[in-house]
């Protein structure tokens, strides 16, 4: 493995970087990017959803700590 980094010079481990991010570049360019009103909406929803599941742990938690409360009386 030593043997085949060795043999290549400087000049072309510095040409594999260029290659990369020029394929990078173009991997890129192929993407579907979503609008901004679509993140806009699903960031929203997300916040919505977080929101709810941050109620539903807290009246559980709420809910178990005062019946272990009279329980441990």
């Amino acid at each position: 493995m030593k043997n085949l980094s060795d043999a290549k010079s400087s000049s072309s481990q510095g040409t594999g970087l260029v290659e990369f991010l020029r394929e990078v570049v173009a991997e890129m360019k192929k993407v579907s990017w979503s609008s901004k009103k679509e993140l806009v909406t699903y960031t929203c929803v997300v916040g919505i959803a977080v929101a709810i599941v941050c109620a539903l742990i807290w009246v559980c938690d709420t809910f178990f700590a005062r019946l272990f409360h009279i329980i441990l009386r």
